[in-house]
Parts: C-alpha cells; structure tokens; sequence
C-alpha cells in the first residue's frame, strides 16, 4: 500500500499564532484601561457621568436686609412698657420707633417707618403663629423676627401649658407656610425667656405682686412668696416646658438654611433694671433696649448659621 505523506507544520508556528492573539488581547486590555484613567483623552465620546453640574452654593445670609416684619406676643407689642395693661409698640425691641430703645428695625432697615412691620399681639400662643405669617407675607419681607411662646407656658395651671411636642409641631407647620410664601425671607427665631428668672426679680417688689394677682403667668406667678416644695416644683416644671420648646424651636429652625435660632434670650440675667414697673415682668424700656441688642448680634453675626 502506498504511503501518502502530510506535509511537515511545525508547532512553532501554532505556538507563535496563539501568542500572537493573545499579545492583541492584552493590548486592547491596556488600551481600554488607559480610557479609565484621569486623562480622559482615550474616551471621545463620554457619557453623561462625565459632565455633572458643580454643586450649587447654598442661600447666603445677609446681615443688613432691607425690610422687617415682626411676629410673637406681647413681649413684641410692649405690652406694660409704657403704660398698666397696655401694648405700647412704639418701644417694641424690634419695630419700635422710640431712640432710647433703638430697636432691630431702627438699627438694620434705611427707611424703618416704611419697611417695617409689627404683626405680634399680646396673648398670642404658638398655634396663632400662622395667621400672623399670612399677614406678614403680603409685605414680602427680608427678614422676619418670631418671638413666641411664653403664652404656651403661662397658663392658669402647669395642667394647662401647651405639650411640647404640639408646640413644635405647631412651628414646624408655621415654618412650612413662611417658606412657601417667603422661599427668600431670612428668619430670627428668638428663645422664649427664663420665666422662672422673671419671677425670681420681679417678687421683689410689692407693686408688681399685686399686679401678677390680675392674672398674669398663673402657672409661674401664683403665689409668689410660697416657697414650700409643691410651689418650687410647679416653678421648675414650667421652667422645664421652657426648655423644651426652646430646644424645638431650635431643631426646627436648624432644618431652614435661612434660619437663625438666638438662645442667649433665655440665657440673659434679666434685673429689675430691665423689668416694667408697671407689672415687673415683661420687658421695661431698657429691657426691650437689650432683646434688640441680643437679636442685632445675631442677624449681624457673619455668614454662619446658628
């Protein structure tokens, strides 16, 4: 039988063929990888990961805004600075016109008497917050002051005084409306002063006691000279409940970029000097003259949020 003989392929060449894919392989592997790294040339077409916006800066605080609406209490109204059982808004410590006090609005605003706006009233509590921000934002305000909450606490009984998570849901929903209608407005949230501080200096004098038995802060004023335990720790309850809506107060206003929370109100060693001497619990003249001093250093104090 004859032989046919195959022709002769040596396995250099099949070695040389696999070596030689695989040198390809390897290349386009480095190529692909190069595209990944910072220079960025090796990818023409890039894909939307590749252009991202720059993070936008958030809103800046400016400390001399050109218009001011103030909302709260009687505190905000003056009431028993001027006058027995009266608002005298002329003194207010935000609005007022009167030099001696100097009030934010004097202070802060060119033309006050134009651009200010006083919407507080006396007895005012946290739930009433609302209706006075729909009045305040048809003025379009800068800035709006908020000092409230001493009513939510001054009840006739501790029994009586606003539960502190309804006052901080309260505000929170306030805040909500303010931002809706002013998304612009700067906001100065002020603490609800140390009741208990108020009691503590205003007992001093005989005068004002008469006048806390017309019914003024029964949870805190009642019974006055009554030191006994049950009377102290009525006192420390209310003061308490302060406490607490000042810290709600300053969580909520934490969550708005253009909020500013001021506890140095309650923190403030009120005298008598700075008390009414009409009923020796609400801000005199000169105490009035120290909240816009407190809230002045606040709204002016750079560009950091509280």
């Amino acid at each position: 039988m004859t032989r046919i003989d195959r022709p002769f392929r040596p396995r250099h060449r099949l070695r040389t063929g696999l070596a030689s894919r695989a040198a390809a392989v390897v290349g386009a592997l480095t190529l692909a990888l190069a595209g990944c790294g910072s220079g960025g040339s090796a990818d023409p077409h890039p894909g939307p990961s590749s252009h991202r916006p720059a993070a936008k800066a958030g809103p800046v605080w400016r400390t001399h805004p050109g218009s001011l609406a103030a909302l709260g209490d009687s505190i905000t109204v003056g009431f028993d600075a001027c006058t027995v059982l009266s608002d005298c808004p002329e003194v207010s410590w935000a609005t007022g016109t009167n030099p001696k006090v100097d009030s934010l609005a004097r202070r802060l605003v060119r033309n006050p008497a134009a651009h200010s706006w006083n919407y507080a009233r006396t007895g005012a509590l946290m739930s009433e917050l609302p209706d006075q921000i729909a009045a305040a934002a048809r003025r379009r305000p800068e800035l709006v002051t908020i000092l409230i909450g001493a009513n939510d606490a001054c009840r006739s009984d501790v029994r009586a005084m606003t539960p502190t998570k309804v006052f901080r849901a309260d505000f929170a929903r306030a805040m909500k409306q303010l931002r809706r209608a002013l998304p612009h407005t700067q906001v100065y949230v002020a603490a609800v002063p140390d009741l208990r501080r108020l009691w503590s200096e205003g007992r001093k004098n005989t005068l004002g006691k008469q006048v806390w038995k017309l019914g003024i802060c029964g949870s805190m004023l009642r019974d006055p000279d009554d030191l006994t335990w049950p009377a102290e720790q009525r006192r420390e309850t209310v003061r308490g409940r302060v406490m607490a809506y000042n810290r709600a107060l300053a969580r909520v206003c934490r969550e708005d970029a253009l909020c500013r929370f001021d506890g140095s109100v309650f923190d403030y060693r009120f005298t008598d000097r700075q008390l009414s001497t009409w009923d020796w619990f609400h801000p005199g003249l000169h105490g009035q003259r120290e909240l816009a001093e407190l809230a002045f250093r606040t709204i002016t104090r750079g560009t950091s949020r509280s």
